[in-house]
Order: structure tokens, then C-alpha cells, then sequence
């Protein structure tokens, strides 16, 4: 249908523009921001650490797509069949058109999402061996440097130097600071163990904070706080809430407390205890060395009556060197003697052997080795020359060049093409001629065939 007009005067879309003008009525269309339930299915997780996957119900299904800088605050590992919210925009992929969801968090659907969490993280830090008791390492008896990963305005870091003031005043206590729940508090965390462990200041490290619900408590449970404990080189004591909580961090620990102050008992020794310890200890220790002196000096004086008298050991002791000396010398002499004949017998073989016969003999060889293999290389090059001088000759006849010499040319068409028949022109038609020298370029006037 012809509607007068012209291409140049319509608005005509390319696929790139009508995707992309798509995609803004979309996204203008909808929340920036919006909740969807359904069940996942077509999980990719490639290298790049995007996920893709489709979110379907009953009568339909929508292409997801969360990139890594969302999904590398997941709690949980998704799966194909797991039901799950997530907060996503709404797009379009423009590459094919397709619609689908910028995915920006995703939680398991229903009733203890969060405990659900907690379970296959625990599970799958369990098999790969993150709570292992052969991993653990002792906690030291009398540290120097005692290291306070907690908030340092909770109750937790007072009720911690409290007790260590009590019990172990002499011990220097390091606090980092760390926020210990909310956006980013894990990662803190995990950041300050790390930190720790690169300075080196501290004989042990106790990650503590107070009581709270699994929501507050969470930043406890996240895996990268698990594998900062695992790789800790200092030994870590946990003492996270109340008796009855328990977090990740808990079974990574090194050794766990039930609360703050607790992990403070369990880093520190008593020192009035130590104290009185001691002083048994001493009142022990100058019995016994007083006893072991008494001892040692008895055995000392029934020794000094049973020594012999020196001046008899050092005239034994000269006549045993003499008499060593003596047989070192005869040793000497027979060995020289023995080692001489063999480098007589050594010399004999060796003239017998004399390598300048051989080499003699070698060279001989060699020289009519050498005239063999200039005899066969002239023969092979003669034969080559009269191969290469047969092919070219071969060559030169079949050659179009020299058809051409004969007095023959060749005639192609506009194309390019060899006309073989007249036929194949048609009048004012251009044709290029090629003789043996140079070619001329020439126009049809009129066309003869045989027939005619």
C-alpha cells in the first residue's frame, strides 16, 4: 500500500531503540521497588557470580536475574523448588527482548525463613569440616594480650574488662571496635578478625556481644564471620547472648562461652588462686631442693674417697698416647706403601690403553667419511638439476604465457570473465584483451557467429 510516503519520512524503529523505549515504559510503569512470592526454578549460577532463574506459580512464570553485588548478602543457598520472596524492579533484558526482574534481596518464603537459614548454612559449614574439633586450637593458659572483638558502647566489652581486672590485671587488653548487628556489621566483623590476625598483638581473641532475638543475633550467623574464625591463626572464644543462644560463630569458635563474661572466666586465670598456688608451689620447691642438696652433698664426699689419684691417671693416659702414636705411624707407613703399588699398577693400564692409537684410527675413518659424503652430495645435487631443469621446461609448455608469445590473446568481459564464444556478448559491450605484452580495452561493435 502505497501511502505517498517516503522511507526517509518515516519514524522507523530498530530493534535496539523499540527494546530499549520498552524497557523505560516498563520501568516507569511499576515501582522502583516491589515484593514478589513465588517458587524458583532454572537455577544458573555461572563464574560470574550472577544468579538467573525464573520465579513461577501455578499459571505463570517470570526470568530473574540478581547480580553479585545483591546476592553476596543472601543468608541461604537457593534452590529449584524453594519458595522465596524477593524484592526486585521491573525490566527488560533488551539483548532479547525479554522481560524479567532485577532481583535486589531474596529471602525463603514462610514461617522461620531465618531459622531455615541457620540450618543449611550449619549444615554445609558442618561438611566442609568448618566445625571440626582436630581444627581447634588450645586456648593459652596465661595470655599477655587479650583481644575484645565487640561494640564499645555495649554491656558487653564493660562486663568484660570488669572481670578481667578482677581476675587477670596483669594481662593488656586490645578492643576493636566493631558494630555487632545491622547492614554490614558482618562484614565488619569479619574485616576486624582479619585485621587482628595481620598485627599479631593479641594471644587470643573474644568475639563477644550481648543477648537478643535471631533477628539481632544474625550478624553472628553470617558465613563470612564463620570463615574469618576458621582461618584465625590466634584462638578465638565466642561469648555470643544468653546460655541459650547459639550462633555459627559459636561452633567455629576455638572454644565457646554461654555469655560475654563467661569468655572472659575462660581467658583468664584466676590470680588470687594463682597467687596461693604459688606460694605452695615455693614452700614445695625449697623442701625438695633443700633435700636433693643434702643428698647430692653426701654423694659428693663417698665419691671424693673412691677417686683416684691424678698424678696415676695422667701417667696412664701418657702411656696409652705413646703407645697409640706408635701404631699410627706403622698404619701410616703400610698404607703408603700399599697405595703406591696401586698407582704403579694404575700406570702400567694406563700406557697400555694410550688413547692416541685409537684417535689415530678415528681420524683415518673420519677422512673417508668425509670424501664418501661429498661424492654422494655431488651425485645428489646433479640429479636435482636435471629434475629442476625437466619441470621447468614442462612448466614453460603449458604455460598460458606462452600461448600468448604464439600470437593468441585472451578476452574477458565486464566481469571478468573469458569469453570463449562470441555469443556470450552482446553489442557495446566492454571487453578487455590481453596479449603476451600489455591489453587494450575495447567496445562491441558487432557480433558474428558461425552460422552466419
Amino acid at each position: 500500500m502505497n501511502t505517498g510516503i517516503t522511507e526517509e519520512q518515516r519514524d522507523i524503529y530498530t530493534i535496539t531503540r523499540l527494546n530499549r523505549e520498552a524497557r523505560m515504559v516498563l520501568e516507569d510503569s511499576f515501582p522502583p521497588s516491589l515484593w514478589v512470592r513465588g517458587e524458583i526454578s532454572n537455577l544458573a549460577q555461572p563464574g560470574s557470580g550472577h544468579i538467573y532463574f525464573s520465579l513461577k506459580d501455578k499459571h505463570s512464570q517470570v526470568r530473574c536475574a540478581m547480580f553479585r553485588g545483591a546476592n553476596r548478602h543472601l543468608r541461604f543457598a537457593p534452590e529449584n523448588g524453594q519458595e522465596v520472596l524477593v524484592r526486585a524492579g521491573v525490566s527488560l533484558y533488551e539483548g532479547r527482548g525479554e522481560f524479567q526482574l532485577i532481583v535486589e534481596a531474596m529471602e525463603p518464603a514462610g514461617a522461620g525463613a531465618l531459622q531455615q537459614a541457620f540450618e543449611k548454612l550449619k549444615q554445609r559449614l558442618l561438611e566442609e569440616g568448618l566445625f571440626a574439633e582436630d581444627h581447634k586450637q588450645p586456648v593459652p593458659a596465661f595470655p599477655g594480650t587479650i583481644g575484645v572483638v565487640t561494640s564499645p558502647t555495649g554491656a558487653a566489652v564493660r562486663d568484660i574488662i570488669q572481670v578481667l581486672g578482677r581476675r587477670y590485671a596483669v594481662a593488656d587488653v586490645i578492643v576493636y571496635p566493631v558494630p555487632v548487628q545491622g547492614d554490614g556489621a558482618a562484614q565488619q566483623i569479619a574485616e576486624t578478625i582479619h585485621v587482628a590476625n595481620r598485627r599479631q598483638e593479641c594471644d587470643v581473641l573474644i568475639l563477644a556481644r550481648g543477648g537478643g532475638s535471631l533477628e539481632d543475633l544474625w550478624s553472628f550467623n553470617e558465613e563470612t564471620v564463620a570463615r574469618a574464625i576458621y582461618r584465625s591463626v590466634i584462638p578465638v572464644v565466642s561469648g555470643i547472648g544468653h546460655e541459650i543462644d547459639f550462633t555459627i560463630a559459636d561452633f567455629v569458635a576455638d572454644q565457646r562461652a554461654p555469655t560475654p563474661s563467661a569468655a572472659a572466666e575462660l581467658v583468664s586465670p584466676d590470680s588470687t588462686s594463682l597467687k596461693s598456688t604459688l606460694n605452695n608451689l615455693h614452700s614445695q620447691l625449697h623442701l625438695r631442693v633443700t633435700g636433693l642438696l643434702s643428698y647430692h652433698l653426701r654423694n659428693v664426699t663417698q665419691l671424693g674417697k673412691r677417686l683416684p689419684r691424678p698424678t696415676y691417671l695422667l701417667q696412664n693416659m701418657t702411656q696409652r698416647t705413646d703407645d697409640l702414636a706408635t701404631r699410627l705411624r706403622l698404619a701410616l707407613d703400610n698404607g703408603i706403601t700399599l697405595r703406591l703399588a696401586r698407582l704403579n699398577r694404575f700406570a702400567d693400564i694406563l700406557r697400555s690403553r694410550n688413547p692416541l692409537q685409537q684417535l689415530a684410527g678415528y681420524r683415518t675413518r673420519c677422512a673417508e667419511l668425509e670424501k664418501q659424503l661429498k661424492n654422494q652430495l655431488a651425485r645428489s645435487l646433479n640429479a636435482r638439476e636435471k629434475q629442476l631443469d625437466f619441470l621447468s621446461h614442462s612448466l614453460k609448455t603449458v604455460s598460458p604465457l606462452a600461448t600468448l608469445e604464439r600470437g593468441y590473446a585472451i578476452v574477458t568481459d565486464e566481469d571478468e570473465n573469458i569469453v570463449r564464444r562470441a555469443d556470450q556478448l552482446r553489442e557495446n559491450a566492454g571487453i578487455s584483451t590481453r596479449f603476451s605484452k600489455g591489453s587494450i580495452r575495447s567496445t562491441v561493435n558487432k557480433i558474428s557467429t558461425d552460422n552466419e
